[in-house]
């Protein structure tokens, strides 16, 4: 039998999840109070630890502890044992039951305002007793810390300009942009309008550094014009629905936003051919995982949900359609 067979029968699972309270919370005495027990109780299973692999995890110092590098790759495993485990406790409820489970999910900042959401409260009306952990960050968190740390088992958001063998996506929605004005603007009695009527209008939009912003610019420069001077500029997509809906800004939204917020009254989409090609919204992750009954469920859900935002888009000219 190998050293490394040895330990590994010897390390209980308390060593290792009183190890990572610990690294989580830098302190012996605040890992004792999150594990209900007391501090001479954590000090000696980390001493145990220790002494097992014959390696220092922790620095110890007056203002708390840290991992040493052996600790810090303990910890990562570690991390990876309990994701698993708390994995495989899901699968068995869900085998007990097909319709409960948990899922977690990430979503990025855009899809946050929307679709995932919808997405959420369509699979909770479906399933009322699959549970939910939602993560909202930007793409690159949580696909790399999140999604590949094993701490979130789906990210709902754009598909990545850079494919990976190890993700698997699952396109939801071709998403495209417009350029919407408020019902009561006089462009929105127009049946025509070119990209450069509008070029000295009033604008909200996000700012060129911004994905879409770099897409609008891009779309009045190929128009040979320069791009607006924005009287307002943000990157939230709600703010830019309400404030296009009083009437005095125009913008531009995305259709998976339009089609979620069909009921918003006060937007209209003007007939202008940004030339855009827009971009895939859907589901990503982990390759080589095959889906429980839960996140099975969560994907049928979802692709219903971004149907009935396809349906609601008007076919108008414009948005790379």
């Amino acid at each position: 039998m190998s050293r490394a067979q040895q330990i590994s029968r010897r390390i209980k699972l308390r060593h290792l999840d009183m190890f990572v309270t610990v690294v989580e919370q830098g302190s012996m005495a605040q890992a004792a109070d999150q594990l209900g027990t007391l501090q001479p109780v954590v000090s000696k299973a980390i001493a145990e630890l220790e002494r097992m692999l014959g390696a220092q995890l922790l620095d110890r110092g007056p203002r708390g502890v840290a991992p040493t590098i052996y600790g810090r790759a303990l910890f990562k495993r570690s991390k990876a044992i309990f994701d698993d485990l708390r994995t495989g406790v899901s699968e068995l409820e869900v085998l007990a039951d097909p319709s409960a489970g948990e899922l977690r999910v990430g979503s990025t900042e855009a899809c946050a305002t929307g679709l995932t959401p919808a997405i959420v409260d369509f699979v909770a009306r479906r399933f009322p007793r699959i549970a939910f952990e939602v993560v909202v960050g930007d793409a690159k968190t949580l696909l790399e810390r999140d999604l590949r740390g094993r701490r979130i088992d789906v990210i709902v958001g754009r598909r990545l300009a850079t494919a990976a063998d190890d993700l698997q996506f699952t396109r939801l929605h071709h998403d495209r942009l417009f350029v919407v004005a408020g019902t009561s603007s006089p462009w929105a009695k127009r049946r025509a309008v070119t990209l450069a009527e509008l070029a000295e209008a009033r604008w909200c939009l996000p700012p060129i550094t911004h994905p879409i912003g770099a897409m609008v610019a891009d779309a009045f420069r190929r128009s040979g014009l320069r791009y607006p001077d924005s009287a307002v500029t943000t990157q939230s997509a709600p703010f830019t629905g309400s404030l296009v809906a009083s009437g005095q800004f125009l913008g531009v939204l995305g259709s998976l936003f339009l089609g979620i917020e069909s009921s918003r009254s006060g937007l209209a989409i003007l007939p202008v051919d940004l030339r855009i090609a827009g971009w895939q919204t859907g589901l990503m992750m982990l390759g080589g995982q095959k889906p429980n009954p839960a996140m099975k469920s969560f994907i049928a859900c979802a692709r219903e949900v971004a149907q009935s935002v396809a349906d609601s888009v008007p076919a108008l000219p414009g948005g790379g359609a």
